[in-house]
């Protein structure tokens, strides 16, 4: 006989069971790769359909099925032959590569030990949050999964190895990126002599490499690149004498910089009497208006045609 209570107990929705077989309490996923990779993994093996492999098809393994979580227990088992783990990882990397994401997670998952542990190794000198040096590991991981050649040996550890290279990777780009960690943002003016390709010409004023008319030709056609006519217009110059003028100065200036005159200029005004690039040229060429380039000085004076 079938009660209302009953009924309304048929309808609720039933929840995972946990590892050990009871029903599992509403968590909150986790946040960082490794995290959520063992909760996914722990899923992957619950009760009553627990992802499995066929031990029977392995010398050393127990000759039934065996549920992943298992089977992480035996390859580390010091008793297990490295030649049963190889062939293990074989069978591994065969199915992640073939039978979809459940498989990937299982590599990861049966892998955990040694991804913790390197993990851990390289947490010394890590520069910034834990959470993307574990990321950049499990990345690294998986894909190296798909190119690994199964002819090898150790095929665990050689998947380990190389997220733990990606990880060394990643720290040393860090660590050459001269960054400043802050919670909060301002601006900072570049570095010299990476600066600003206006304030290289700016400096080349100041070192009179190239003299004001100069700068505004440079400035006007490479950097704000208005036509070359537009600018020789403004200075009353004809195009082919603009022209002229234009790619000799440029020569001077990759001169000059090549030759490192221009690293420790400081930064100072126009010499007194010079044209106000604002002021003479409305079209763009005050020091603040310029785009936000950063690279090379040399950038500047790259071959290009002398008109447009």
């Amino acid at each position: 006989m079938t009660t209302p209570q009953s009924r309304r107990q048929s309808r609720q929705p039933s929840r995972p069971y946990s590892r050990s077989g009871r029903r599992s309490t509403g968590r909150p996923w986790p946040t960082t790769a490794l995290d959520a990779a063992q909760r996914a993994f722990d899923l992957l093996v619950c009760p009553p359909a627990p992802l499995a492999v066929d031990g029977r098809g392995f010398a050393g393994l127990p000759d039934r099925i065996l549920p992943l979580d298992e089977l992480k227990k035996l390859l580390i088992n010091d008793a297990t032959s490295r030649s049963v783990r190889d062939a293990v990882w074989r069978e591994l990397v065969v199915r992640a590569r073939r039978d979809g994401p459940a498989w990937v997670i299982a590599a990861v998952g049966i892998a955990m030990p040694g991804l913790r542990r390197t993990a851990g190794l390289l947490a010394k000198g890590w520069p910034g949050d834990s959470s993307d040096r574990d990321s950049e590991l499990l990345a690294a991981f998986v894909d190296r999964l798909r190119s690994i050649d199964l002819r090898d040996t150790r095929i665990a550890g050689k998947l380990i190895d190389a997220g733990a290279r990606a990880v060394k990777a990643a720290r040393a780009r860090e660590e050459g990126a001269d960054a400043i960690r802050v919670h909060a943002t301002w601006s900072m003016p570049p570095q010299q002599p990476w600066d600003h390709p206006d304030w290289v010409l700016t400096r080349a004023v100041a070192q009179a490499v190239i003299d004001p008319d100069e700068y505004l030709l440079i400035a006007g056609t490479r950097l704000d690149e208005l036509a070359l006519a537009t600018v020789a217009d403004k200075l009353g110059l004809a195009v082919s004498l603009a022209a002229a003028w234009r790619r000799k100065a440029e020569l001077r200036l990759a001169e000059a910089i090549r030759a490192g005159e221009l690293d420790w200029v400081p930064l100072v005004p126009l010499t007194t009497g010079s044209p106000d690039p604002d002021a003479g040229l409305d079209f763009g060429l005050g020091l603040g208006d310029a785009p936000a380039v950063a690279g090379d000085s040399a950038a500047l004076v790259t071959a290009t045609p002398a008109s447009r």
